[in-house]
C-alpha cells in the first residue's frame, strides 16, 4: 500500500519537472511537503481536454465516489489506494481508471516494516536519481450535498519489487516519464495502460531506515525523509 509520501520539490520544480510551464497562485497547495497523509489536498496533474496540455490541479487524498450520498467517511472502506490488478472489475475504479487518470507527484513514500507485534521501523523509498517522480493515479469528481464540487484522488498500487517486498508486499506504481503522456491520455477508454501496472524495477529505486516521528502525520519538516 501507499499510506503517506512526500514532496520536497516546490511548485516551481514541480512545473520543470513535469512541463506545466509557469505557475500562477497555488503557493501553498503545492509547497513542499514530507509527511503527506491521507484525507489532506494535494497537487496531481490532469490533462487538460482542451488544449491536450498539462494542469495542476489541487485534489483530496481519498478518492470519494461519485455516487457518494452523505458524508465520506461512512463509506466504511479506504479509497486512498486502489489495487492494480483489479481496476476494470471493480466498479469503484473501473470508470477512474478509463477515463480520470493523473499524475501524483512526488520525491519519495514512506513504508513500515513490521519487527514483531509492537514495532515497526520506518523506510523511506525513492528513484536513484533522487529527484521528483509521479505515482499513477485516478481522480474523481463528487458534488457534496452542500453543493460544494470536490475533485479527490487515489495512488495506484501493486506488488512490490525486490527492494520493497522485505518492507511490504505492496508498493505505489510509480511511472517513468516517457510513460507520463500515454497514462493522462484517456482518448481510447477500450484500451486503457494496463501494461503500466507494474512495479518499478528495483535498481532504479533506492531504501533507507527513517525516524519513528514519521508516524505523527502532524511532524512535517525536512528531517523525516532524511536516515535515521
Amino acid at each position: 500500500m501507499c499510506g503517506r509520501y512526500y514532496r520536497r520539490s516546490d511548485k516551481q520544480r514541480i512545473a520543470e519537472a513535469f512541463g506545466l510551464g509557469e505557475l500562477d497562485g497555488l503557493v501553498l497547495e503545492a509547497a513542499p511537503s514530507y509527511n503527506v497523509a491521507p484525507t489532506t489536498t494535494q497537487p496531481v496533474i490532469v490533462r487538460d481536454h482542451e488544449t491536450g496540455k498539462r494542469r495542476l490541479e489541487i485534489m483530496r487524498w481519498g478518492l470519494i465516489p461519485f455516487w457518494t450520498q452523505d458524508d465520506p467517511k461512512k463509506l466504511g472502506i479506504s479509497t486512498i489506494n486502489a489495487k492494480g490488478e483489479s481496476l476494470l472489475e471493480r466498479p469503484l475504479w473501473k470508470q477512474p481508471f478509463l477515463k480520470r487518470r493523473c499524475l501524483v507527484p512526488a520525491d519519495g513514500y514512506y513504508e513500515w516494516q513490521k519487527l514483531d507485534a509492537k514495532h515497526k521501523q520506518p523506510f523511506a523509498f525513492s528513484l536513484t536519481s533522487q529527484g521528483p517522480f509521479a505515482f499513477a493515479g485516478l481522480w474523481e469528481r463528487w458534488n457534496a450535498p452542500s453543493g460544494e464540487v470536490v475533485h479527490s484522488f487515489a495512488i495506484i498500487t501493486t506488488e512490490a519489487n525486490e527492494l520493497g517486498a522485505p518492507v511490504h508486499d505492496r508498493m505505489p506504481v510509480i511511472l517513468h516519464s516517457a510513460d507520463y503522456d500515454r497514462w493522462l491520455n484517456e482518448s481510447s477508454p477500450d484500451q486503457p495502460p494496463v501494461d503500466l501496472l507494474c512495479p518499478m524495477p528495483s535498481d532504479e529505486m533506492t531504501k533507507w531506515p527513517v525516524s519513528q516521528d514519521v508516524g505523527n502525520a502532524r511532524n512535517n519538516d525536512p528531517r523525516l525523509c532524511e536516515p535515521g
